[in-house]
């Protein structure tokens, strides 16, 4: 069925995204299924993107500027819908990690947005906002869009042995993520740490924080809380958790010893379990 509606261009990037590719669609004389067919996804799928009733992706917007010619488009619109659909007090955060030269955050429960599967990022959002989860999702993925870029940051993560036994999503997500954080080992830009238990109390205690650093403008430290997160450039509060998040990465294991582990809790907890013997006796 074609879904049709009224759209505002002006009311928001969303609105915008949809009423551009109802009008370049019908420009082209192609109807909602007809597009489908051609970048390979249904009709109704183009309708509840017209209608705003679907988040629009990055592969699916480079889909459409390939289908439609419209050279470029899309693919420059969907990151002003994305960063729109994440909370308001979110994003000025998330416009400012775009930009950084450098990121280093410590995360105490879960891992970072920047290195999440699409699995254990989908089991997180849909706690809080099962009815946003899918266009949150969308946000998120494409904030890892960074990690690809020519110039991306350098990133370094520092994260609690907790962390990997948090069990998000079940075992075969949580098998996955871990597996996608063992394929960093070799990456250039990307170092990750463990902290283990036997470290006990650390200066990480008081919660997870993320530092960016520019070139050319201050550093700013983003903590993380229940309710929204906080973020700061005051020089005393830069320099507190600076001289903190040195002490965690020297704490916790190598990059090396924190891969090893990563594998280990990898195998041992989420590994596969042999089938359960119904002949044994009790």
């Amino acid at each position: 069925m074609v879904l049709t509606r009224d759209l505002d261009p002006s009311a928001s990037p969303l609105d915008y995204y949809g009423s551009e590719l109802r009008r370049l669609r019908e420009a082209a004389g192609l109807k909602q299924t007809q597009l489908g067919a051609v970048i390979y996804c249904t009709g109704s799928l183009i309708g509840q993107v017209e209608t705003t009733a679907r988040v629009p992706t990055r592969d699916f917007s480079e889909r459409l500027d390939a289908a439609l010619d419209t050279d470029g488009h899309f693919s420059r619109l969907v990151g002003l819908v994305l960063r729109s659909v994440l909370p308001t007090w979110f994003q000025a955060y998330a416009e400012m990690e775009a930009r950084a030269t450098y990121i280093s955050t410590f995360q105490c429960q879960l891992v970072h947005g920047l290195l999440q599967t699409e699995d254990y990022a989908r089991a997180l959002l849909g706690v809080d906002r099962p009815d946003q989860a899918e266009g949150l999702l969308a946000a998120r993925m494409d904030r890892q869009h960074i990690l690809k870029r020519e110039d991306q940051p350098a990133l370094w993560v520092v994260l609690t042995e907790a962390v990997l036994y948090q069990e998000v999503g079940g075992r075969e997500v949580m098998r996955s993520q871990l597996a996608h954080l063992q394929g960093f080992v070799e990456h250039p830009w990307v170092q990750i740490q463990v902290l283990p238990f036997s470290v006990g109390q650390h200066p990480g205690m008081m919660g997870s924080f993320t530092l960016l650093r520019f070139d050319g403008d201050p550093d700013v430290i983003y903590q993380e809380g229940y309710a929204q997160g906080h973020m700061t450039a005051n020089p005393s509060v830069i320099k507190e958790r600076a001289v903190g998040y040195s002490r965690l990465q020297a704490a916790a294991l190598s990059p090396e010893r924190s891969a090893t582990l990563i594998a280990r809790v990898m195998e041992e907890r989420y590994g596969e379990r042999p089938a359960h013997d119904e002949g044994a006796m009790a």
